[in-house]
């Protein structure tokens, strides 16, 4: 039932773009107007800028397309790499398979497991290969129809090749970014209901004391926990595997409830500072276990892949710093992972302005990891996009 209030709405499967316009010559004479992929052109190759000026003089545009969603057949095609061949990763593979053409190494067992089960990895890698260039195009745009010469397709030829370092660039982050949240989409889902959830739960400790706090603290920490479970299953993992997670994560969740109920206690005893600590750690004591459990599902399955031949590396610090990227490549898991991390040091913060007696600061350290998570997956894609574009301004 969550799941299904918590869906987004269908994307495309063609993806979806957008297509900046360059058409006047005089658009020239103010290059930071310009989109950022001319402005690269101009700084690569200075000596181009004549001969753009005199096509757009001559009645043609050019076009920057750029893809905003990866194509579903895409996605799929890394979900099945990833799953039946790559022990649920992407970053040990896709951008070497991306920017250089590194194929990733399939053993016999991988083959023969991906076509039991109706997948064809061989297939998977040829469609990421074929599309790979797509994410940015250029395109004249013939605007009064009076035809395109030869010259001015080899100028576009020219173009595309002087962009190419900008254009692979661009697929990588697209498709690593497109993919963490379609692993993560019902995880998403379940934070952003959480950003309201949250708070309203907190805020019934005003009208029913003691007793609030549990169910504060219990029902946002269950929520956050179906959360996570919800985007390493969608990352790869099997319920088998999340299941065996169950014999820590009882005891802690009996535990962290024992914990809010006795803040009530602490308070009465005048024990502020360590009551804050102690509901800040149970209102996120299930997100904080299993964001541990999780960096180690993702280094032993590194490891394996290690093993296999897979990833080349030989110190486990290297493979345990791929298990951290990999693992927090997903908004979801990041956002999950500052909001708990969070909650302690705001329960803290509570103690010692003297606030902890009032239960509205009370709704906001037990909605800290809510909010945090829900603001970090909100505002993902913002952020994502506004580091690459901070690192193409640099390299101009």
């Amino acid at each position: 039932m969550l799941e299904r209030f918590t869906r987004p709405k269908k994307q495309s499967p063609i993806g979806t773009y957008r297509v900046d316009v360059v058409s006047l010559p005089e658009e020239l004479d103010f290059p930071r107007l310009l989109p950022i992929e001319i402005q690269y052109i101009l700084k690569k190759r200075a000596d181009v800028a004549g001969r753009i000026r005199k096509i757009l003089a001559e009645g043609k545009a050019i076009g920057v397309r750029t893809i905003l969603r990866t194509p579903e057949n895409i996605l799929q095609a890394i979900h099945t790499v990833s799953v039946h061949s790559q022990a649920n990763y992407i970053i040990t593979w896709l951008p070497e398979l991306l920017r250089n053409k590194h194929r990733p190494h399939f053993i016999r067992e991988d083959l023969e497991g991906a076509s039991a089960r109706g997948e064809d990895l061989e297939k998977a890698v040829e469609t990421i290969l074929r599309d790979r260039l797509r994410f940015k195009k250029l395109v004249l745009i013939d605007e009064e129809n009076v035809g395109i010469a030869a010259e001015e397709q080899r100028l576009m030829t020219e173009l595309s090749e002087i962009i190419y370092p900008l254009a692979i660039d661009y697929s990588v982050f697209r498709v690593v970014a497109d993919n963490a949240r379609e692993r993560t989409r019902v995880a998403q889902g379940i934070i952003k209901a959480l950003l309201v959830i949250g708070p309203v739960a907190h805020i019934l400790e005003k009208f029913i004391a003691g007793a609030g706090k549990v169910f504060a603290a219990s029902a946002d920490d269950l929520l956050a926990e179906t959360a996570e479970l919800s985007a390493l299953r969608g990352s790869g993992f099997t319920w088998r595997e999340l299941a065996k997670r169950g014999r820590i994560l009882l005891p802690v969740f009996a535990l962290a409830t024992w914990g809010a109920f006795s803040v009530e206690g602490l308070l009465h005893d005048n024990r502020i500072i360590l009551a804050g600590v102690v509901f800040g750690l149970s209102a996120v004591a299930l997100s904080l276990t299993t964001a541990i459990q999780s960096v180690f599902m993702y280094l032993n399955n590194v490891k394996k892949l290690h093993a296999a031949g897979k990833v080349t590396s030989n110190q486990n610090t290297s493979l345990l710093r791929l298990a951290l990227r990999q693992d927090f490549t997903n908004p979801a898991r990041l956002g999950l992972l500052i909001g708990a991390g969070l909650a302690p040091i705001m329960g803290i913060i509570g103690a010692l302005s003297g606030l902890m007696h009032n239960g509205w600061v009370l709704a906001g350290i037990g909605s800290t990891e809510s909010i945090v998570a829900g603001l970090t997956v909100l505002f993902a894609d913002y952020l994502n996009e506004w580091r690459f574009r901070r690192k193409l301004q640099k390299s101009l």
